[in-house]
């Protein structure tokens, strides 16, 4: 990661981690073990990449931190709650999450599900409320939409269906890119899309654009993912690793090789650097996340 993109992580982090601590508070004792296990849930690490991507698309069309916040917010909230579902021995049964342990054996399994739900609703609340996103009615109604859409069953919740039905199957590039696309491009996309319009400034064709740079750089996320799971080691991903391979999951190098895997990753980000080509450097965060995406290393 470059010096500057570490500054400007380090900013917008410190920036979204502060927002998300606010929202995490109890409002009731009887309710404060919930809390708990929601908090542990968001607030113990994670890159923030979605958020960083909100306020970077925000920043690229002239809008500020602030206007970002909401939606920074929601889909880190979105975020956690899938991964606290996909963790529960009903899916990918994990026991290590960012290092630590799951939710489900931090807390116990129904407290895991209930933490889950409650972030997910709370993702959608802050949007819609103007306490939170002092946005006009009409465009939180859109980025509500956006984030729904993103979230659900025509994306993250549809791709975690395919990805389970996918065990143990055969899968061509198509159907590998159709799965990862919804199951984690939809929520990036989504992330880009929230910035942008929460810059108040988007346009018909900066939307075009930005969804482009959204739909590569999202692809290039799960390839690198697919890449670190058989390269990195447990301790560097902070999860376990050669999961995929032990569950007999299809992934981008059993595909195409680790070497074709990592071509492909570059090709992606060089198709999202393209995507930019006619943004000024007000962009540059995007450009750099788009790099740091397939130089990671966990």
């Amino acid at each position: 990661m470059s010096e500057a993109l570490q500054q400007y992580q380090a900013r917008c982090q410190a920036r979204v981690d502060a927002a998300l601590q606010a929202l995490l508070q109890a409002p009731l004792g009887e309710l404060e073990r919930l809390y708990a296990a929601m908090r542990y849930s968001v607030v113990n690490g994670g890159k923030r990449v979605r958020p960083l991507l909100v306020y970077a698309a925000c920043e690229a069309l002239g809008g500020q931190a602030a206007q970002a916040d909401a939606g920074a917010c929601a889909v880190e909230l979105i975020h956690a709650y899938s991964l606290v579902h996909d963790d529960l021995p009903a899916m990918d049964d994990d026991d290590l999450r960012r290092g630590q342990p799951t939710t489900h054996r931090a807390f116990d399994e129904a407290a895991a599900i209930l933490a889950g739900d409650g972030l997910q609703s709370l993702a959608f609340a802050v949007l819609a409320d103007a306490a939170h996103n002092p946005q006009p009615a009409e465009l939180r109604l859109q980025m509500v939409a956006e984030l729904a859409r993103a979230a659900g069953p025509a994306g993250m919740v549809g791709g975690q269906a395919i990805d389970l039905g996918a065990v143990g199957v055969q899968l061509d590039q198509a159907g590998l890119e159709l799965m990862h696309r919804h199951k984690t491009g939809a929520l990036i996309e989504a992330s880009v899309c929230l910035g942008a319009l929460a810059s108040g400034q988007a346009g018909a064709e900066q939307l075009q654009a930005l969804q482009r740079y959204a739909a590569a750089i999202g692809l290039a996320f799960q390839v690198q993912d697919d890449i670190l799971d058989v390269e990195s080691d447990t301790a560097t991903l902070g999860k376990t690793q050669g999961k995929d391979q032990a569950h007999d999951k299809p992934t981008y190098p059993a595909l195409l090789g680790l070497a074709g895997a990592k071509a492909y990753a570059a090709s992606l980000c060089d198709e999202a650097l393209q995507a930019l080509a006619a943004f000024s450097g007000e962009a540059d965060a995007l450009r750099e996340l788009a790099r740091y995406i397939i130089a990671r290393r966990h």
